[in-house]
């Protein structure tokens, strides 16, 4: 059986990975407020992001 890997006790079947509703609500509020996060690239490091516009080459940059 796995470990809990909020509190490291014994993981329940019915809230796997976790040991309890209380873990489980533990690791969701830490996604909440940001502790945990998945690294990203800035959209200016990389041309390909999302938001991006691609435009012909021989096309006027747009005025803002």
């Amino acid at each position: 059986m796995s470990a809990c890997p909020i509190c490291r006790r014994p993981a329940d079947p019915a809230y796997r990975p976790f040991c309890s509703r209380r873990c489980a609500d533990v690791d969701l509020a830490r996604w909440f407020n940001g502790s945990y996060a998945i690294p990203a690239t800035e959209p200016e490091d990389d041309p390909d992001a999302a938001g991006t516009e691609r435009r012909d080459p021989g096309e006027p940059e747009p005025r803002h």
